[in-house]
């Protein structure tokens, strides 16, 4: 009767070890399918505000390089997307996003540029104030996998 007990329960400890090692692997790849879907979205989430950001910046760069203005209520959209990144976002990229800002008030307050003066910034100087914020968030966006 010894052998049949021993039987039985090497027949239950492999049932109970089966289902314990599928429950486990269930799990585990359960997990890993949750995370990388939470960096997939956090990922996404801030590609959309740095878009936002470069969209929204272009436009008032491009408006203070023709216009001078005193009032900078216009700022307002930029001054909120830059505090969105500022919570969600590494050093690097705020500090350009900061830096971005001031650019873009410095050549609100300058004088307007001519076209020869433009061109002159874009293609000689090769003045580009968006390229380090952009460069900035490439780098933090490859941090959550491959963009």
């Amino acid at each position: 009767m010894e052998a049949a007990y021993i039987s039985a329960f090497a027949a239950l400890a492999g049932t109970a070890i089966g289902g314990l090692t599928s429950f486990a692997t269930s799990w585990t790849t359960q997990q890993a399918q949750a995370r990388a879907q939470r960096l997939a979205a956090e990922r996404d989430s801030r590609a959309a505000l740095f878009g936002r950001f470069l969209d929204e910046a272009a436009k008032l760069y491009a408006d203070a390089l023709q216009n001078r203005r005193d009032d900078m209520s216009g700022l307002i959209g930029i001054y909120a997307l830059t505090n969105r990144i500022r919570l969600m976002s590494t050093e690097p990229v705020v500090e350009s996003a900061d830096t971005v800002c001031r650019i873009i008030i410095e050549t609100y307050l300058a004088p307007n540029m001519t076209l020869e003066e433009m061109r002159t910034n874009w293609i000689d100087k090769h003045i580009d104030p968006l390229r380090d914020f952009s460069e900035a968030c490439r780098r933090e966006l490859q941090t959550f996998g491959r963009f």
